[in-house]
């Protein structure tokens, strides 16, 4: 029997954001338990911790419901609650497919409330299907050019013109799932916000409620073509047309030429606990 918690990321209200399991010890798994596991919980994503190395607090092990991920941003934010929780730190090291991540953690009154990671530094790269992204969301235009973003995970960008296009999006998920692990974003400027909504059918997550690892290169996408200013920090609404309203926040530090630092953040929730049977 396995140990387990269940936070919801990106909120502070239980049943709000983003669930995550998170396993306490997944050292004598394999990645094909593990991938069993993931499919069984049919969260966003699973956690499985490991020892850490080289500094690190742990290692994570990160599943979809369909594929492991070197990164993912509510996994890592939860599974620094979870750590901190059984530590008593207020700074982590948490190593991942993409590298050692490095996240900071607020208490009040003795209970963490809120972490700021440092995400892996994206890189940018032009989007050769951008026609068949706006055909299978069924949308005639992105404001913005439709880009793409690796910061482990694929990302997708497309701005539509209101906070209502957004809301009023019926993407065909079978077409979205041609483009495989991508995670096609569609967002628009709300007032003082960021409204975002992101299809990931190709992972088995047709919409997913926050997603920490997209938030990083959003705010990355504005700064570059000057929605934002660089240093400036966006307030990121998702998961509130399907029932699971998060917010999180991101800047990214630094400017055209050199992106310095990317960082997200956001609150977790503890909200159930137990062990499971995997083999």
């Amino acid at each position: 029997m396995h140990e387990y918690v269940i936070l919801d990321v990106f909120t502070r209200t239980p049943l709000q954001g983003n669930a995550l399991a998170v396993f306490l010890d997944g050292s004598s798994l394999d990645t094909e338990t593990m991938q069993r596991a993931a499919r069984e919980m049919n969260l966003s994503e699973t956690v499985f911790l490991e020892p850490g190395e080289d500094g690190a607090d742990a290692r994570l092990r990160i599943f979809t419901p369909a594929a492991e991920l070197p990164f993912a941003g509510h996994p890592t934010l939860g599974s620094a609650f979870v750590v901190a929780e059984r530590t008593g730190a207020d700074e982590l090291a948490l190593a991942t497919g993409a590298g050692p991540v490095r996240l900071r953690l607020r208490r009040e009154d003795g209970e963490l409330v809120y972490g700021e990671m440092d995400q892996p530094i994206p890189s940018a790269e032009p989007f050769e299907e951008a026609g068949a992204v706006l055909a299978a969301l069924g949308v005639e235009r992105s404001l913005l050019p439709v880009e793409a973003y690796r910061n482990g995970p694929h990302h997708v960008y497309v701005q539509l013109a209101d906070v209502e296009a957004v809301a009023a999006l019926r993407p065909d998920m079978g077409a979205l799932a041609r483009f495989g692990h991508a995670g096609i974003n569609c967002f628009a400027l709300g007032d003082g916000y960021v409204e975002t909504r992101v299809f990931c059918p190709g992972l088995g997550v047709p919409e997913d409620p926050a997603t920490g690892s997209a938030a990083g290169p959003l705010a990355l996408h504005m700064a570059r073509h000057g929605l934002i200013g660089w240093g400036d920090e966006i307030e990121i609404h998702q998961g509130t047309f399907i029932g699971r309203p998060s917010l999180l926040r991101a800047r990214v530090e630094g400017g055209p030429d050199r992106v310095e630092r990317v960082v997200v953040g956001g609150g977790a929730v503890r909200v159930a606990a137990g062990r499971y049977r995997l083999r």
